[in-house]
């Protein structure tokens, strides 16, 4: 075969590769021509009608229609008017599937309420009385050692029990269509958990504490936009005098005012927005049908025979 045969065949072979993708450029240009105004059109229809959106849907429930069925739909459904489901999936409420995290949760959170409130009456939030608060509790106070006990374990226990509620509902996909909603509200209450067990770790006050106080506050100074080492924080100015860490410690060093703030996010700010949000989420978990589980399952027993 002659040279001239050989680069018509290797330019043939380009020509021809060329040629096909341009054909393929082609097709996916025609097919974006007629795809995006019907996609674009779709999504303006969508702003105009915001209610009708899978964000808002999984937010908001719908009410029914005015008929007698769709009436006592409304009551079984209503969390106040019926408090219970109306029907449950009987492998949902399993504890092999479910563990029973959430409850436990929901106890314990009662547990660090009432052993918190006792703990009120022999604590005093200052520099000076801090620790001897926690000394005279642990070594005079009739049953303050196991009282101070029971509300640090139960707060160690709410950290796992928590991490391991959401680890349950990610294994089972329950965070999936409708309950996206409520998992946000989950990570969330995860977040407040969080802060509830470190402001908490801060009020004995001793060498530990200050160290823990020092660390997690000079972490914040990093916080994108609120804090002054953080990204966007100095253009916004932010600075050591008015930053998120100087927020969290009422002054630039660890003094008096860090512990006074800690106590009340610990006693009063975080457990309110906490218990909103967890009367939040026990709503949603029975607006959206109640806990999610498996498939039903059929007992030989249930199964009728077909009639002849």
């Amino acid at each position: 075969m002659s040279e001239e045969n050989k680069d018509n065949g290797k330019n043939g072979k380009s020509v021809g590769l060329v040629t096909r993708l341009i054909e393929g450029i082609k097709d996916v240009l025609e097919s974006l021509k007629t795809d995006l105004p019907a996609k674009a059109k779709e999504q303006v229809e969508l702003l105009k009608r915001p209610t009708k959106t899978q964000v808002f849907t999984s937010i908001f429930r719908h009410k029914h229609d005015d008929t007698p069925r769709n009436r006592a739909l409304g009551v079984l459904s209503n969390v106040f008017l019926h408090l219970h489901p109306a029907k449950i999936n009987r492998d949902a409420v399993r504890y092999s599937y479910t563990w029973g995290m959430g409850g436990i949760t929901f106890y314990l959170f009662i547990v660090l309420t009432l052993t918190g409130v006792l703990l009120m009456f022999y604590y005093h939030p200052s520099k000076v009385q801090a620790f001897r608060d926690v000394l005279y509790l642990e070594h005079d106070v009739p049953f303050g050692k196991l009282l101070r006990n029971m509300h640090r374990w139960a707060a160690h226990l709410m950290v796992i029990a928590v991490e391991l509620h959401m680890f349950r509902v990610f294994l089972t996909g329950s965070y999936k269509k409708p309950r996206e909603f409520n998992w946000n509200v989950g990570v969330i209450l995860l977040v407040l958990t969080l802060l509830l067990s470190f402001t908490g770790y801060l009020l004995p006050d001793d060498q530990l504490v200050f160290w823990a106080v020092t660390v997690g506050t000079n972490m914040a100074r990093a916080t994108p936009l609120l804090g002054h080492e953080g990204p966007f924080g100095a253009q916004l100015g932010m600075t050591p005098y008015n930053d998120v860490r100087f927020g969290l410690l009422g002054g630039s060093i660890v003094d008096a005012n860090a512990l006074l703030r800690s106590y009340i996010w610990h006693c009063i700010g975080i457990p309110i927005i906490a218990s909103i949000f967890m009367i939040l989420h026990f709503w949603r978990v029975r607006k959206d049908g109640g806990i999610s589980g498996p498939a039903a399952v059929v007992l030989d027993s249930e199964v009728k025979e077909a009639k002849k």
